[in-house]
């Protein structure tokens, strides 16, 4: 079946031979090229020289980019046999969503008037392109996986990370307003300040001058480096637990593969020796 031919060209398996691998390689390089000519196409004097180079070669990846999107929704009864809308379930999924967003934001100004700053962030969108390596390497892909399986953890830590930040740019507001009512004019404001506390970054430009202020932005400081630790901790665990998973996975893997061929080379020595006198 074509559709079936098709889905396993493009599908990143490795049991689907050296079409797979090929047709990984060949969009993975593309991928990457794409992120070279975003960078340096940012430099003017680049810009400036191959200006139309970046031009051409940005309607070559989009229209590789358009046919691998439309063929990828064409197989993607064959990706999601067991869905009853397989189409849609590709088009809202999260590397659905990667993939239409790499290339729509080239064909939007044909269809809209579009305002020339509103452009500029949209051509940005084409940095989305590098998440879609995430199918042809595993780094990535076991990345996905950890954020996927402690998104329950992860988010009750960014809950409890918004109450600190809110708190914190309050509190400060009430006590530092009267002494600089220019640094610290409203809450929005002082939010500002409490970024650069909680992160423990401490840009500078904004700090308490009263003991009260200094007091509570030491303490929000020492709190800070908590809030920090612990969303890297459950990532870094959740990595580990993964990357153990994937070790233990190949070991059996190979037992399997080599328990295979030591059976019938087994069976043959034992058929010799009963054939002896």
């Amino acid at each position: 079946m074509i559709r079936q031919r098709i889905h396993e060209i493009i599908d990143n398996d490795p049991k689907n031979g050296k079409g797979n691998t090929t047709f990984g390689g060949i969009l993975t390089i593309l991928i990457w090229l794409n992120i070279a000519a975003v960078f340096l196409g940012s430099v003017e004097e680049v810009h400036d020289r191959f200006g139309s180079f970046f031009a051409y070669f940005e309607i070559f990846s989009v229209t590789f980019f358009t046919i691998e999107y439309l063929l990828r929704l064409y197989v993607a009864p064959c990706k999601f046999p067991s869905s009853k809308n397989p189409f849609l379930r590709y088009v809202f999924s999260f590397i659905g969503m990667i993939d239409l967003f790499a290339t729509l934001p080239f064909f939007l100004p044909f269809v809209a008037t579009i305002d020339l700053r509103v452009l500029r962030i949209l051509r940005m969108f084409r940095l989305l392109r590098i998440l879609k390596l995430t199918r042809y390497n595993n780094a990535f892909r076991l990345i996905v996986k950890v954020f996927r399986n402690q998104k329950e953890k992860l988010g009750i830590t960014i809950f409890f990370m918004g109450i600190m930040f809110l708190l914190a740019s309050s509190i400060m507001f009430f006590m530092e307003n009267a002494a600089q009512p220019d640094k610290f004019p409203n809450i929005p404001a002082t939010m500002w300040w409490a970024v650069g506390a909680l992160t423990t970054v401490g840009y500078g430009d904004v700090y308490p001058v009263t003991l009260l202020g200094r007091t509570l932005g030491g303490i929000i400081a020492i709190l800070g480096i908590g809030l920090i630790a612990m969303p890297s901790g459950i990532i870094s665990m959740g990595l580990i637990t993964e990357v153990e998973k994937e070790v233990k996975n190949n070991k059996a893997r190979r037992r399997r593969l080599r328990g295979g061929q030591a059976k019938p080379y087994a069976k043959k020595r034992s058929h010799r020796h009963r054939l002896k006198p």
